[in-house]
């Protein structure tokens, strides 16, 4: 599912009154909240669902791939999703 067919199921499931504009406005709304969310508190729980949280990556040697040259990779941040029991279970 890719975010125009998100949008839509969204659309859907608010009913008939409701526009593609507002669905798209609402999921911006809930995305938006979930990445500051992360980046104030650095972590954003949802029950039932899961939980994004901000996970650091060591520094670590690597390889340049066309070259074969070894080279060192800086430490970075990323954000990470766990799903919670129950999504895992309905799977």
């Amino acid at each position: 599912m890719n975010k125009s067919e998100l949008v839509e199921a969204v659309q859907k499931s608010l009913g008939n009154d409701a526009t593609k504009r507002c669905a798209e406005d609402a999921l911006a709304a809930v995305l938006g909240s979930i990445a500051t969310g992360v980046k104030k508190d650095g972590k954003v729980q949802l029950i039932g669902f899961g939980t994004f949280a901000v996970k650091k990556r060591a520094a670590r040697q690597g390889r340049n791939p066309k070259t074969g040259e070894a080279m060192q990779i800086k430490a970075s941040k990323t954000v990470g999703f766990k799903c919670s029991s129950s999504l895992k279970g309905s799977l």
